[in-house]
Formats: structure tokens, C-alpha cells, sequence
């Protein structure tokens, strides 16, 4: 299971820029999850909740938005309908995976102190 290995780093990041800009606490994660990037959204909260144990994410909440994979053609940049021969119909070129095997961190909310 990559996803313990996925949330790890995720962890790893946030809390860098958290200490990077000061944060005391980490509120809520908002990440980008690709239908085609291989990560099993609900191994990963399970994931999630275990590690984030005694960081500063411990209370943080985790938003998993998924994201359908996109194909498009690579000459024209036409849309491939889901379920079509991943090809383009007006320029017959193989399509490309415009979007949907994404892993993004997209959002940290933190809380700062006032200075």
C-alpha cells in the first residue's frame, strides 16, 4: 500500500510550510487526487488518520477531491468523450491524458500567530 508512503510525504510537506510560515496548528488539507494516479482514496484517509498523530496536522482535517481523467488530443487539444477510442477525430492523432493522474497539494489552511 503506496498510500502510507503518499501520506507520509504529504505530512512531510505540510509541515514544512507550516513551520515555515509559523503555523501552530494545521486546520484542514485540501488534495487533488487523480481517478488514473493509482491511490485508493480510501486507503489513503485511513493512511491519514494514522499518521498524523502527534504532528502538527494531528486535529487537521483531509479533503480528497477527485479528479476525472481528461483526454485530449495533443495537436488541437479537442476533448476525447470518456469511453471513446482515445484518438482524435479531427486530426487523428493518439490522445494524451490532459488530466486525472494527478497527486496535488492544493490547499493548507494553518493557524498563525499575530505578529
Amino acid at each position: 500500500m503506496h498510500e502510507y508512503s503518499i501520506v507520509s510525504a504529504l505530512l512531510a510537506r505540510v509541515e514544512a510550510e507550516a513551520r515555515a510560515h509559523g503555523a501552530e496548528a494545521v486546520h484542514r488539507i485540501r488534495v487533488q487526487i487523480g481517478e488514473l494516479s493509482g491511490v485508493e482514496k480510501e486507503l489513503l484517509e485511513s493512511a491519514y488518520e494514522l499518521a498524523r498523530e502527534r504532528t502538527l496536522c494531528e486535529k487537521a482535517e483531509l479533503e480528497v477531491v477527485s479528479v476525472e481523467a481528461r483526454w485530449a488530443c495533443s495537436s488541437c487539444k479537442s476533448t476525447i468523450p470518456k469511453g471513446a477510442v482515445l484518438r482524435c477525430s479531427v486530426c487523428d492523432l493518439p490522445a494524451q491524458l490532459a488530466e486525472g493522474d494527478e497527486i496535488l497539494l492544493e490547499r493548507v489552511e494553518m493557524e498563525v500567530p499575530d505578529v
